[in-house]
């Protein structure tokens, strides 16, 4: 990506690369002191730091991705600030290894500066992927703690 990137510009590219399973390449389009959260999650980390943080997060999940993800319905806001997009969309996907499909609305807040993701804002509707991946007693017990 160039250094002009937009939010939007770079939003597509992390959802491109998220949907054809480069999990693992994804940190590249973060700012080193980049912060990621998400508040909805039960679990941690809610709140991630710095590209290192997210390259751990993502080569976790990017060795063997537990899913596969396509997107539907995405809508792009531009914010009156130019350095934020607000993303509407839903995952559609399959828990690979179970087998079992589902259909998760997210809402994703992203700012850019510098041609890099320096901050998002992750509303995932974690109930649904839980049920997919059969987490959904671990989901639940999340909150009890």
């Amino acid at each position: 990506m160039s250094d002009n990137a937009t939010a939007r510009e770079l939003f597509e590219e992390l959802i491109d690369r998220i949907t054809s399973g480069r999990w693992s390449q994804t940190p590249e389009l973060y700012a080193e002191d980049a912060v990621v959260e998400v508040p909805f999650s039960p679990f941690e980390p809610k709140r991630m730091v710095g590209r290192a943080a997210l390259q751990a997060r993502f080569d976790e999940l990017g060795g063997n991705p537990p899913y596969e993800l396509t997107v539907r319905n995405l809508v792009i806001h531009q914010s009156a600030d130019p350095e934020v997009v607000i993303a509407e969309f839903d995952y559609v996907g399959r828990h690979l290894p179970s087998g079992r499909t589902f259909e998760a609305p997210n809402i994703q807040l992203v700012r850019a500066r510098g041609g890099r993701i320096v901050h998002t804002r992750d509303y995932h509707h974690h109930a649904v992927i839980a049920a997919a991946s059969g987490g959904l007693e671990q989901f639940t017990a999340a909150f009890q703690q």
